[in-house]
Order: structure tokens, then sequence, then C-alpha cells
């Protein structure tokens, strides 16, 4: 099968092309021909009036509950959820039953993908049982294919344990990525403690629990001289907090959810569960530090938080509701609806940095070269309906929600998945 896109606009800053309206001929999982008004009378022709292509986004944070809540999702549909989005590779959480803990657990995910057209990379427990109290078999797991160490939403309390995991997952290049969430602080929260808190008697789950660990989490890899990647970061002093240890030269990476650009904490005056998240929406002033922090690059990458719950665990009262939001789908809209950020620095925040803090290989646009891309338009607009959510899990207040940015579709292992 050959795909032909028509007069795109190349979105790469690694390719001699970017920024450049061409067109891209595909063919046999390769690119094999880059330029003006290419004949090929027996190609699919992909073409748009603002079509952008560019290299595959990866996402490094969603849970896909395979194995063992496979009714909640299963790695198939989570991919298949993940090329809605424009995802060609996801980095999947460990948190399943069992835990991805061992060399076999990390070989099922990827044997379980080979034939999808995203990539699932599997994350490992960084402990064992993610109850943060015994390093998990870091270097078998790193050998069998993990490229990240995480005990997902479960924070690292114990620092001697995470300053000896830093220390021996460096000599082989492992990553470690954490969540922050000083739970004393945060126990019992159901969203952001501030003014809708109490207005709606809700508790509260302070920033400080945030900020708290994150400044302690930093702390420990300066002195390990390790990198860390820090996972959902969500108010203005946890941005302040990495701006300064980037400014010092430390190792220092982080992510935000793309939920926490495009919401704060006043859509849950209802008490929708459905924007019930962790970690929760914050304030405006939050919000805002956030879209900074990433049009600057004090925040590298932008992830879907992906969290598909059942009905059961969702549609109960506030307090007894799960946190999480399917976002796979939608997390390109909700990061593009901001006027802040370029469509180079989305590239970059969605395919560029997660896979340079993963150290994959990152997909060039060139001749000759292997394709891996995702095609969008930033500026269409479209409506969110169920139909849009490939999850097995519907939890997200999106439906029927007008939105700005849209994936025509994704090239990658010989495939084209394309959007309807």
């Amino acid at each position: 099968m050959k795909i032909l896109l028509q007069n795109i606009l190349i979105i790469d800053p690694n390719s001699p092309y970017n920024n450049q309206h061409t067109d891209v001929l595909i063919e046999k999982g390769m690119i094999a021909q880059i330029g003006k008004f290419i004949s090929a009378s027996d190609a699919i022709v992909i073409s748009g009036t603002n079509y952008h292509v560019s290299p595959g986004w990866m996402d490094l944070h969603a849970h896909l509950r395979d194995p063992g809540f496979e009714f909640k999702e299963t790695i198939e549909s989570g991919a298949n959820a993940a090329a809605k989005g424009g995802f060609t590779a996801v980095l999947a959480m460990p948190d399943t039953l069992p835990v991805v803990q061992t060399k076999s657990a990390v070989e099922y995910i990827i044997k379980r993908s080979e034939q999808l057209p995203v990539d699932i990379i599997p994350a490992g427990a960084l402990t064992q049982d993610l109850k943060g109290k015994e390093m998990a078999e870091l270097y078998d797991m790193h050998l069998a294919g993990a490229k990240a160490f995480t005990d997902a939403e479960h924070p690292v309390h114990h620092g001697g344990l995470l300053v000896r995991a830093l220390m021996y997952a460096n000599n082989f290049g492992g990553k470690i990525h954490l969540r922050s969430d000083e739970e004393t602080v945060s126990q019992g929260g159901q969203m952001h403690e501030g003014i809708m808190s109490t207005m709606l008697g809700l508790k509260g789950i302070p920033a400080l629990a945030e900020e708290l660990m994150i400044a302690r989490n930093i702390y420990l890899a300066e002195y390990a001289g390790a990198p860390i990647h820090l996972m959902g970061v969500s108010t203005e002093k946890s941005v302040q907090l990495i701006r300064e240890a980037k400014s010092k030269g430390l190792e220092v990476t982080a992510a935000v959810h793309a939920y926490n650009l495009f919401w704060n904490d006043s859509v849950l005056e209802d008490f929708d569960t459905n924007y019930k998240v962790n970690p929760p929406l914050r304030g405006e002033n939050d919000r805002k530090a956030l879209l900074d922090a990433v049009a600057d690059g004090t925040i590298d990458c932008i992830t879907s938080g992906h969290s598909p719950e059942d009905i059961e665990n969702k549609v109960v009262e506030f307090d007894l509701a799960a946190f999480g939001i399917t976002g796979l789908e939608s997390a390109f809209a909700l990061a593009c609806s901001s006027d802040k950020f370029s469509a180079e620095q989305l590239v970059n925040a969605l395919s560029i940095q997660p896979r340079k803090i993963t150290d994959m290989v990152i997909p060039v646009i060139k001749a000759g070269e292997k394709a891996n891309l995702t095609v969008f338009d930033p500026t269409a607009k479209w409506t969110f309906t169920l139909k849009d959510i490939y999850s097995k899990s519907k939890n997200t207040p999106l439906v029927g929600k007008e939105l700005t940015g849209k994936v025509i579709g994704i090239y990658n292992k010989g495939q084209w998945v394309i959007n309807n």
C-alpha cells in the first residue's frame, strides 16, 4: 500500500524539509520520496488545506489496565485509542494485576503489541508490588525492554530506597519516573484545595503535597547524580522548583497532563466525577503557569494521563468515585486549544522530548527513513462524540464539546490508521 501526503506542512526539527509544504510518498513502511508534485497513481492520497505531518507522537503516561483489568482497557483497545489521538507509541504504566515487575511481564506486553500500529512500551515497577519497600528487578526488566521504572500513581516515600534506585538504575541507563505526592498531606483529598473545594464542602488536596515531594525528589536526584523524570506536574510552585533545578544544570525532566492545561478546578462546581483526576485540576494561576512552562521548555512534554475507569467506579457519589479520565483520544486537542504553543512546540512536547527522555530513536521525516508519522490539523474544529472514544471506558466530560486541533491519522509499522 502506498500513501501520498499531498502538499503537507512538515514539522520536524531534524528534517531537511522542516516547515516546508511538500509531498511525502510512503511505500512498504518507508518514506520513499519527498518533493513537489509527486506522481503516484496507485497511492491513497491524503490532503487538506492545513494538514501537518510530524514524527509520530509518544505518550509517556497511560494506564492500559492489561493484564488484570481488561474490563476497563486492553492493550488492543488502548492502542486503538492511542492511534485515534495521534500517538504511535505509548509508555504503559505498570500498575496492572499482576504488576509489571518481572522480565516475563515486560515481554508479555511487548509480544501482545507486536502487530499493532502503536508501539506499546512497558514501564516496569520501581518497587515490588508498588509498595515502596523493596526495589524491583530493574536490570532484568531493562534487558527485556522496559524503558522506564515507576510506581505509577504511588509516590515513593522511602528516601533511602529512592536514592539507591536512582544510583543503581543510572549505572545501566535506566530512567526513573516519579509521581510527587506527600500522601500524609493529601490523604483523603478529593480535589484541589482552594476556594472551590471550600464552597463544595470537599476535602482538598493541597498544592503543598506535590511541591514537598517535587523538592525532595529533585534534591535526592542531585545527591545521587542521576536523572529524574517528574510525572503529572500541576502547580505553579512545582514549576518554579523545576525551573530552578534546570538552571543549576540538574538532569530533571517533567511532564504535564493535557487536562491540567485545559481546565481549572471551577469545572467541578456540578460535582461531575469525570473531572475527578489526580493530580487534580488546580487553580487558574496554576494552569497559566503550566502553559508558560511548556512554552518555555521548563516542562518537557505533554502526556495524556489516560486512566480508563468503568461506570461502577465513576457514576457514584463524588467522594467514592475513582480518580481518572480517558485521555489518549483528546490529549492533542486539549493541548492545542491554547494559543501559547506553535505547531513546532506541540511536536516537541508530544514527539521529540518523550523519546529523548526514554532514550528511544526519534523518527525523522526524510527519504529512506522508516515512516513513523502523525498527520494533524492544528486549527480544525470538531465536536467530540462517543464515537470518538476508542477506549473501553468512557470516563470523560468531553462528549458534546467542541474542540480545536484534530488528528487525521498515523502511520507506523507499515500500517496507516485514518480517523473518520
